[in-house]
């Protein structure tokens, strides 16, 4: 199995797991769930396909990504639905913490297959890869957020949109003398350490207090 399939498919499940939270914490119902966990996690993707004029976007062409995705929402769905008192509990920080972790690695493997989609479609500028792969790693998020009613987090709560730009840049040098696969290690590890320890040490960009 190739690994960007791989790869992608745990960043849906990060992404999902994202989106779905979201709507519990929203009191939103199952399909107000499932539908935050789609849009998280495949509308970077689907945003990114239609700027490429790759359409229909690929989430609807291949099942895969989209069926993973309602598959996540609805295991937590069932998992908080029967388990109410997981949410004022001790294990929330702890499923956040997780769950921070695994929406880095989610940033850091759409990052990659965002630029990769450019590239197999034959666009090789500097600037839209860059931007697509931004595009892919943030842009679902920043949809989960507007239909939840929030301000975009990537706008407002510590270093994201920035890791992900460094990894874009990262992977397009590395890409220069290495393997796909080097770059793409590179650029996950990349934007992965700066995403954690901007959550750690609550990095900020500057705004106007």
């Amino acid at each position: 199995m190739h690994y960007g399939f791989i790869l992608e498919i745990i960043g849906t499940i990060a992404f999902a797991s994202s989106g779905a939270l979201t709507a519990i914490k929203k009191n939103m119902d199952i399909f107000g769930i499932i539908v935050l966990a789609v849009v998280t996690a495949l509308g970077g993707g689907m945003i990114r396909d239609v700027i490429l004029g790759s359409t229909p976007p690929k989430m609807f062409s291949d099942y895969t990504y989209a069926l993973t995705a309602i598959l996540t929402a609805s295991f937590l769905f069932l998992l908080f639905r029967f388990n109410h008192h997981l949410l004022e509990s001790r294990f929330m920080p702890k499923y956040e913490y997780v769950m921070n972790i695994a929406d880095a690695v989610g940033l850091g493997i759409f990052t990659v297959s965002g630029i990769s989609a450019a590239q197999n479609l034959g666009y090789d500028g500097t600037f839209l890869l860059i931007f697509v792969g931004m595009l892919t790693g943030i842009g679902g998020g920043i949809c989960r957020d507007v239909l939840a009613k929030e301000i975009p987090y990537i706008f407002v709560k510590q270093i994201y949109a920035s890791a992900s730009l460094l990894g874009a840049v990262s992977y397009l040098a590395v890409l220069k003398y290495q393997s796909s696969l080097t770059a793409s290690v590179i650029s996950i590890v990349i934007t992965v350490t700066v995403r954690l320890l901007a959550t750690h040490y609550r990095w900020d960009l500057p705004r106007v207090r």
